[in-house]
């Protein structure tokens, strides 16, 4: 189990997550985490897609893979395994005897099989996270409060309240409710005195005073 499921689910102990909207970086795009959050949270995960160990084939509009040669490649079987299928295709010429016919004189081509030349995969996903449209508007909309929250949290450490000098835990929360109070009452004031451009900074609107 990872450290992330583990911690939403110690957290969800305490503080309910249920049908929660987990948002994050592609450095979070595991399949335990993403099951984890839409079978035992049931919500739904907005996590940048991860494209490691990927193969980027040249496709045909129909799906099948092209060969190096820029031939259409046929389908082969499949094989299935546990949240995923692996589609297999061949070389057209896979059966034939000329060799002549191979474009590209793969090497493969002149294996002396009787099943000869390239063949190529392509990974199905069937689990959660590969049934999430990641291109998708509603997607991208959540998504995007990713980087706004960046944004607030880095708004937030320049009030220095990461180190607390207060130390029961009543305390710390008050301290951090008049930090959200002073962000908001920021912004507040400069929407209110129409300079729009300073609801973010503190410094820039503090200069206008």
């Amino acid at each position: 189990m990872s450290i992330t499921v583990e911690f939403l689910k110690n957290t969800n102990n305490w503080f309910s997550l249920k049908e929660t909207k987990f948002i994050a970086d592609k450095g979070f795009d595991t399949k335990d985490i993403h099951n984890f959050i839409r079978y035992d949270l049931n919500g739904h995960a907005f996590i940048a897609l991860n494209k490691r160990n990927t193969k980027n084939h040249t496709k045909l509009p129909n799906g099948n893979v092209l060969c190096d040669a820029g031939l259409a490649m046929h389908k082969d079987g499949k094989q299935y395994f546990n949240g995923y299928i692996k589609q297999k295709y061949c070389c057209p010429f896979r059966t034939k005897k000329d060799d002549s016919l191979c474009p590209c004189k793969h090497p493969k081509y002149f294996n002396g099989k009787k099943n000869r030349s390239c063949t190529k995969y392509v990974t199905i996903g069937t689990d959660y996270r590969s049934s999430i449209n990641r291109d998708s508007i509603f997607f991208k909309k959540i998504y995007a409060l990713r980087t706004e929250s960046e944004r607030y949290n880095s708004r937030w450490k320049n009030l220095n309240l990461e180190k607390a000098y207060v130390r029961n835990i009543n305390s710390v929360s008050n301290l951090n409710t008049l930090g959200h109070i002073c962000l908001l009452a920021l912004a507040f004031a400069a929407i209110k005195d129409g300079c729009i451009d300073k609801i973010k900074s503190l410094t820039g609107y503090k200069k206008l005073a």
